[in-house]
Protein backbone atom coordinates (compact mmCIF):
# COMPACT_ATOMS: atom_id res chain seq x y z
CA UNK A 1 0.00 0.00 0.00
CA UNK A 2 1.42 3.39 -0.99
CA UNK A 3 1.68 6.26 1.39
CA UNK A 4 2.53 9.94 1.38
CA UNK A 5 6.26 10.16 0.75
CA UNK A 6 6.54 13.87 1.46
CA UNK A 7 6.59 13.57 5.26
CA UNK A 8 10.12 12.20 5.63
CA UNK A 9 11.96 15.51 5.99
CA UNK A 10 11.68 19.23 5.49
CA UNK A 11 13.56 19.38 2.23
CA UNK A 12 16.86 20.79 3.52
CA UNK A 13 18.95 17.72 2.74
CA UNK A 14 17.29 17.34 -0.65
CA UNK A 15 18.40 20.88 -1.51
CA UNK A 16 21.84 20.09 -0.15
CA UNK A 17 21.99 16.97 -2.31
CA UNK A 18 20.99 18.90 -5.43
CA UNK A 19 23.71 21.41 -4.62
CA UNK A 20 26.30 18.65 -4.39
CA UNK A 21 25.17 17.28 -7.74
CA UNK A 22 25.57 20.70 -9.30
CA UNK A 23 29.02 21.12 -7.74
CA UNK A 24 30.21 17.88 -9.30
CA UNK A 25 28.78 18.85 -12.68
CA UNK A 26 25.85 17.03 -14.22
CA UNK A 27 27.55 16.95 -17.62
CA UNK A 28 30.55 15.15 -16.16
CA UNK A 29 28.37 12.42 -14.72
CA UNK A 30 27.72 9.16 -16.54
CA UNK A 31 24.18 8.45 -17.70
CA UNK A 32 23.75 5.44 -15.41
CA UNK A 33 25.08 7.26 -12.35
CA UNK A 34 22.85 10.26 -12.98
CA UNK A 35 19.76 8.15 -13.72
CA UNK A 36 20.30 6.04 -10.59
CA UNK A 37 20.53 9.11 -8.36
CA UNK A 38 17.66 10.93 -10.07
CA UNK A 39 15.41 7.87 -9.87
CA UNK A 40 15.93 7.43 -6.15
CA UNK A 41 15.37 11.14 -5.49
CA UNK A 42 12.14 11.13 -7.49
CA UNK A 43 11.00 7.97 -5.73
CA UNK A 44 11.71 9.48 -2.32
CA UNK A 45 9.89 12.70 -3.20
CA UNK A 46 6.83 10.81 -4.42
CA UNK A 47 7.07 12.07 -8.00
CA UNK A 48 7.51 8.42 -8.83
CA UNK A 49 4.68 7.00 -6.74
CA UNK A 50 4.60 3.18 -6.80
CA UNK A 51 1.90 1.11 -5.08
CA UNK A 52 4.04 0.32 -2.04
CA UNK A 53 5.66 2.07 0.88
CA UNK A 54 9.25 1.73 2.05
CA UNK A 55 8.14 -0.58 4.85
CA UNK A 56 6.33 -2.85 2.41
CA UNK A 57 9.53 -3.75 0.57
CA UNK A 58 12.20 -3.76 3.30
CA UNK A 59 14.67 -6.62 3.01
CA UNK A 60 14.72 -9.44 5.54
CA UNK A 61 15.85 -13.03 5.56
CA UNK A 62 12.35 -14.12 6.46
CA UNK A 63 10.72 -12.26 3.57
CA UNK A 64 13.10 -13.80 1.04
CA UNK A 65 13.73 -17.32 2.32
CA UNK A 66 10.40 -18.09 3.97
CA UNK A 67 7.81 -16.02 2.12
CA UNK A 68 9.62 -15.93 -1.26
CA UNK A 69 8.97 -12.22 -1.75
CA UNK A 70 11.74 -11.82 -4.29
CA UNK A 71 10.68 -8.35 -5.41
CA UNK A 72 12.30 -7.06 -2.23
CA UNK A 73 15.70 -8.11 -3.55
CA UNK A 74 15.62 -5.03 -5.77
CA UNK A 75 12.95 -2.71 -4.38
CA UNK A 76 14.47 -2.52 -0.90
CA UNK A 77 17.69 -1.07 -2.32
CA UNK A 78 16.09 2.02 -3.86
CA UNK A 79 14.03 3.05 -0.82
CA UNK A 80 15.30 5.28 2.01
CA UNK A 81 14.12 6.07 5.51
CA UNK A 82 14.55 9.85 5.48
CA UNK A 83 16.36 12.72 3.80
CA UNK A 84 19.61 12.25 5.70
CA UNK A 85 19.70 8.58 4.72
CA UNK A 86 19.10 9.47 1.07
CA UNK A 87 21.63 12.32 1.14
CA UNK A 88 24.52 10.31 2.54
CA UNK A 89 23.90 7.34 0.26
CA UNK A 90 23.59 9.40 -2.92
CA UNK A 91 26.64 11.57 -2.20
CA UNK A 92 28.69 8.45 -1.54
CA UNK A 93 27.35 6.76 -4.67
CA UNK A 94 28.01 9.87 -6.76
CA UNK A 95 31.74 9.74 -6.10
CA UNK A 96 32.04 6.01 -6.74
CA UNK A 97 29.65 5.97 -9.69
CA UNK A 98 31.53 8.68 -11.59
CA UNK A 99 34.80 6.80 -11.20
CA UNK A 100 33.53 3.33 -12.06
CA UNK A 101 31.23 4.30 -14.93
CA UNK A 102 34.13 6.14 -16.54
CA UNK A 103 36.27 3.03 -16.13
CA UNK A 104 33.76 0.40 -17.23
CA UNK A 105 31.49 2.29 -19.61
CA UNK A 106 27.76 2.81 -19.10
CA UNK A 107 26.55 -0.61 -20.28
CA UNK A 108 28.90 -2.62 -18.10
CA UNK A 109 28.38 -0.32 -15.13
CA UNK A 110 24.60 -0.74 -15.41
CA UNK A 111 25.01 -4.52 -15.45
CA UNK A 112 27.33 -4.23 -12.46
CA UNK A 113 24.74 -2.26 -10.47
CA UNK A 114 21.94 -4.70 -11.25
CA UNK A 115 24.01 -7.74 -10.29
CA UNK A 116 25.41 -6.05 -7.20
CA UNK A 117 21.89 -5.19 -6.06
CA UNK A 118 20.76 -8.80 -6.49
CA UNK A 119 23.94 -10.28 -5.01
CA UNK A 120 24.02 -8.04 -1.93
CA UNK A 121 20.37 -8.77 -1.18
CA UNK A 122 20.86 -12.52 -1.50
CA UNK A 123 24.00 -12.34 0.63
CA UNK A 124 22.06 -10.36 3.24
CA UNK A 125 19.43 -13.09 3.42
CA UNK A 126 22.12 -15.77 3.68
CA UNK A 127 23.95 -13.93 6.47
CA UNK A 128 20.69 -13.42 8.36
CA UNK A 129 19.98 -17.15 8.16
CA UNK A 130 23.52 -18.01 9.27
CA UNK A 131 23.34 -15.62 12.23
CA UNK A 132 19.94 -16.90 13.33
CA UNK A 133 21.21 -20.49 13.35
CA UNK A 134 24.58 -19.73 14.92
CA UNK A 135 23.11 -17.68 17.77
CA UNK A 136 19.84 -19.65 17.88
CA UNK A 137 17.99 -16.36 17.56
CA UNK A 138 15.27 -16.05 14.91
CA UNK A 139 15.15 -12.27 15.31
CA UNK A 140 18.01 -12.00 12.82
CA UNK A 141 15.64 -13.31 10.15
CA UNK A 142 13.12 -10.59 10.95
CA UNK A 143 15.53 -7.66 10.83
CA UNK A 144 14.40 -5.45 7.96
CA UNK A 145 16.63 -3.09 6.01
CA UNK A 146 16.24 -0.59 3.17
CA UNK A 147 18.68 1.61 1.32
CA UNK A 148 21.43 1.56 -1.29
CA UNK A 149 24.32 1.27 1.15
CA UNK A 150 24.96 -2.45 0.55
CA UNK A 151 25.64 -1.73 -3.11
CA UNK A 152 27.72 1.31 -2.15
CA UNK A 153 29.91 -0.80 0.13
CA UNK A 154 30.46 -3.24 -2.74
CA UNK A 155 31.45 -0.35 -5.00
CA UNK A 156 33.72 0.97 -2.25
CA UNK A 157 35.70 -2.27 -2.39
CA UNK A 158 36.20 -1.76 -6.14
CA UNK A 159 37.25 1.90 -5.97
CA UNK A 160 39.68 1.20 -3.13
CA UNK A 161 41.19 -1.68 -5.09
CA UNK A 162 41.60 0.33 -8.31
CA UNK A 163 43.07 3.39 -6.60
CA UNK A 164 46.12 1.34 -5.59
CA UNK A 165 46.86 3.82 -2.83
CA UNK A 166 48.55 2.42 0.30
CA UNK A 167 46.31 4.49 2.57
CA UNK A 168 42.68 5.60 2.47
CA UNK A 169 40.90 8.23 4.52
CA UNK A 170 38.08 6.92 6.71
CA UNK A 171 36.30 9.72 8.56
CA UNK A 172 39.46 11.80 8.28
CA UNK A 173 41.79 9.08 9.57
CA UNK A 174 44.45 7.52 7.31
CA UNK A 175 44.05 3.74 7.32
CA UNK A 176 45.82 1.10 5.20
CA UNK A 177 43.62 0.66 2.14
CA UNK A 178 43.17 -3.08 2.58
CA UNK A 179 41.50 -2.43 5.94
CA UNK A 180 39.56 0.72 4.95
CA UNK A 181 36.18 -0.87 4.19
CA UNK A 182 36.37 -3.00 7.33
CA UNK A 183 37.18 0.04 9.45
CA UNK A 184 34.29 1.93 7.88
CA UNK A 185 31.98 -1.01 8.60
CA UNK A 186 32.86 -0.97 12.31
CA UNK A 187 32.87 2.82 12.70
CA UNK A 188 29.47 3.25 11.06
CA UNK A 189 28.04 0.50 13.24
CA UNK A 190 29.33 2.31 16.34
CA UNK A 191 28.26 5.82 15.30
CA UNK A 192 24.93 4.78 13.75
CA UNK A 193 23.52 1.84 15.74
CA UNK A 194 20.45 1.64 13.51
CA UNK A 195 22.60 1.04 10.43
CA UNK A 196 22.42 -2.49 9.08
CA UNK A 197 25.67 -4.23 9.96
CA UNK A 198 24.61 -7.33 8.02
CA UNK A 199 23.70 -5.25 4.98
CA UNK A 200 27.04 -3.44 4.92
CA UNK A 201 28.91 -6.70 5.48
CA UNK A 202 27.01 -8.22 2.56
CA UNK A 203 28.20 -5.36 0.36
CA UNK A 204 31.83 -5.90 1.30
CA UNK A 205 31.60 -9.64 0.60
CA UNK A 206 30.06 -9.03 -2.82
CA UNK A 207 32.76 -6.51 -3.68
CA UNK A 208 35.44 -9.02 -2.71
CA UNK A 209 33.66 -11.68 -4.79
CA UNK A 210 33.96 -9.37 -7.78
CA UNK A 211 37.65 -8.56 -7.27
CA UNK A 212 38.87 -12.00 -6.23
CA UNK A 213 36.01 -14.33 -7.16
CA UNK A 214 33.84 -15.32 -10.11
CA UNK A 215 31.42 -12.38 -10.10
CA UNK A 216 33.57 -10.34 -12.49
CA UNK A 217 33.36 -13.18 -15.04
CA UNK A 218 29.56 -13.10 -14.82
CA UNK A 219 29.49 -9.33 -15.41
CA UNK A 220 31.93 -9.62 -18.32
CA UNK A 221 29.92 -12.45 -19.90
CA UNK A 222 26.63 -10.55 -19.76
CA UNK A 223 28.27 -7.33 -20.92
CA UNK A 224 29.95 -9.11 -23.81
CA UNK A 225 26.69 -10.77 -24.86
CA UNK A 226 24.77 -7.49 -24.88
CA UNK A 227 27.40 -5.44 -26.68
CA UNK A 228 28.04 -8.14 -29.31
CA UNK A 229 24.43 -7.93 -30.49
CA UNK A 230 24.86 -4.39 -31.73
CA UNK A 231 26.39 -3.26 -35.05
CA UNK A 232 29.96 -4.47 -35.45
CA UNK A 233 31.33 -1.24 -36.91
CA UNK A 234 34.70 -0.46 -35.44
CA UNK A 235 35.25 -3.89 -33.96
CA UNK A 236 37.08 -5.78 -36.71
CA UNK A 237 40.86 -5.54 -36.96
CA UNK A 238 42.59 -5.65 -40.31
CA UNK A 239 46.10 -6.18 -41.59
CA UNK A 240 47.39 -5.71 -45.10
CA UNK A 241 49.15 -8.57 -46.84
CA UNK A 242 49.97 -8.35 -50.54
CA UNK A 243 47.30 -5.75 -51.18
CA UNK A 244 44.48 -7.55 -49.37
CA UNK A 245 42.71 -6.91 -46.09
CA UNK A 246 42.28 -9.78 -43.65
CA UNK A 247 40.00 -9.92 -40.67
CA UNK A 248 42.11 -12.32 -38.60
CA UNK A 249 43.38 -10.39 -35.60
CA UNK A 250 46.14 -12.93 -35.01
CA UNK A 251 47.83 -11.73 -38.21
CA UNK A 252 47.76 -8.04 -37.41
CA UNK A 253 51.17 -6.41 -37.83
CA UNK A 254 51.51 -3.43 -35.49
CA UNK A 255 54.28 -0.83 -35.89
CA UNK A 256 56.51 -0.28 -32.90
CA UNK A 257 57.31 3.36 -33.66
CA UNK A 258 56.03 6.28 -35.80
CA UNK A 259 58.99 5.80 -38.17
CA UNK A 260 58.12 2.13 -38.65
CA UNK A 261 54.50 3.04 -39.28
CA UNK A 262 55.47 5.52 -42.01
CA UNK A 263 57.78 2.93 -43.59
CA UNK A 264 54.92 0.39 -43.68
CA UNK A 265 52.62 2.93 -45.34
CA UNK A 266 55.24 3.91 -47.94
CA UNK A 267 55.93 0.24 -48.73
CA UNK A 268 52.25 -0.47 -49.20
CA UNK A 269 51.69 2.56 -51.44
CA UNK A 270 54.80 1.79 -53.53
CA UNK A 271 53.69 -1.83 -54.00
CA UNK A 272 50.06 -1.27 -54.89
CA UNK A 273 50.24 1.94 -56.92
CA UNK A 274 49.11 1.54 -60.55
CA UNK A 275 50.74 3.70 -63.29
CA UNK A 276 48.37 6.11 -64.98
CA UNK A 277 47.58 5.48 -68.68
CA UNK A 278 49.90 7.41 -70.99
CA UNK A 279 47.22 8.12 -73.57
CA UNK A 280 45.56 11.51 -73.02
CA UNK A 281 42.31 10.04 -74.23
CA UNK A 282 42.37 7.17 -71.79
CA UNK A 283 39.47 7.02 -69.40
CA UNK A 284 40.60 7.58 -65.83
CA UNK A 285 38.37 6.18 -63.13
CA UNK A 286 38.74 7.58 -59.63
CA UNK A 287 40.37 5.19 -57.14
CA UNK A 288 38.11 3.53 -54.62
CA UNK A 289 38.76 4.49 -51.01
CA UNK A 290 38.14 2.08 -48.15
CA UNK A 291 37.92 3.40 -44.63
CA UNK A 292 39.08 0.72 -42.25
CA UNK A 293 38.44 0.82 -38.54
CA UNK A 294 41.34 -0.43 -36.48
CA UNK A 295 40.45 -1.64 -33.02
Amino acid sequence: MSRNRHDRGGGFFLLLLLGRLQDHGLRDMGYVTLATIAGQILLFMGIINPPWSAGDVCLSGEAILRYKDYSRLFLSAVEHVDEIHLYHNMVSFLLKGKTLERKYGSVKFFILLVLFTLATSLTYAGLALAASRHYDDYSYMKQCAIGFSSVIFALKVLTTYYERSPYSSVFGVAIPSKYAVWAELVIIHILVPNASFIGHLAGILVGLAYIYGPLSDVVDAISGTLTSRGPSYGRRSYTYSHGTARGDISQVSRPNSPAEAMAMIEEYVARDITPLPSSPTASLSPPSVSILSLS
